[in-house]
Formats: C-alpha cells, sequence, structure tokens
C-alpha cells in the first residue's frame, strides 16, 4: 500500500489521532454486534491507519538519524 493511497483525512491526522482511531475499530471489530457489510470497508480503513501510523515513524526515525 503506497502512501499516495492513503485516504487524505488519514493522512492529516497525528500519531494520537490514528492510534486512538485504531483502539476504537478494534474494540468495534472485538464486539459482537457486527455489520458484517461494513466489516470490509472497517478493515481497509485499519489498514490505511496502521499504514499511515508506520510511515510517521519511518520519517521520525530519518529526523533523528539525521541529527
Amino acid at each position: 500500500m503506497k502512501i499516495e493511497n492513503i485516504p487524505a483525512d488519514i493522512k492529516s491526522k497525528s500519531l494520537k489521532e490514528a492510534r486512538d482511531e485504531i483502539d476504537e475499530i478494534l474494540l468495534h471489530l472485538e464486539g459482537r454486534n457486527l455489520d458484517y457489510n461494513a466489516i470490509e470497508q472497517t478493515y481497509k480503513r485499519l489498514l490505511n491507519l496502521n499504514k499511515h501510523v508506520e510511515n510517521l515513524f519511518k520519517i521520525k526515525i530519518k529526523e533523528i538519524s539525521n541529527s
């Protein structure tokens, strides 16, 4: 999944905002009242959020390495 494929609303999130949304999605997916029609969309959003967090960490690692 390339960074260009991550929706703008996710790319604009801070690390904390992304992690908070990931936690909310995981709680929802672990629940018993699942809307099976929406699971695919929710899972894709979770993957995009995770990729965004990964990209934020890569940027931070580069900043630390260059200083």
